[in-house]
């Protein structure tokens, strides 16, 4: 999970977006992105460093482990790690909170997506 897998989009610290990002690979995010983010069927890891300013992520898993403002849309999961922030709502069918990671907004559970 904490491992970036082989085929991967990388966004590193030096590097600041501002506008839609669309991808179908996973996307590690350790810089600063601001605009929608729309991943269908991959994950979405932001890192220690990386900032993401949106209205909504779409993605079937979220790892946060950097500072997240904005709605996360997770068919699958959502992960926030010990010193990560999140602000905004999220959906999801499962939902990580590890301790000293902080948190703001509401929470909907909602079934998972039916593999196919």
């Amino acid at each position: 999970m904490a491992n970036t897998p082989n085929e991967s989009a990388r966004i590193g610290k030096a590097v600041t977006i501002k506008g839609e990002v669309f991808s179908n690979e996973d996307l590690y995010v350790d810089g600063a992105l601001e605009g929608r983010i729309e991943l269908p069927a991959h994950q979405l890891t932001v890192g220690p460093h990386g900032t993401i300013k949106t209205g909504v992520i779409q993605a079937s898993a979220v790892v946060i482990l950097g500072t997240v403002q904005g709605d996360v849309n997770a068919q699958d999961r959502v992960e926030i790690r010990k010193d990560a922030t999140l602000t905004g709502n999220i959906r999801t069918a499962r939902i990580v909170i590890e301790e000293g990671a902080y948190f703001k907004g509401g929470v909907d559970i909602a079934q998972a997506s039916p593999s196919g």
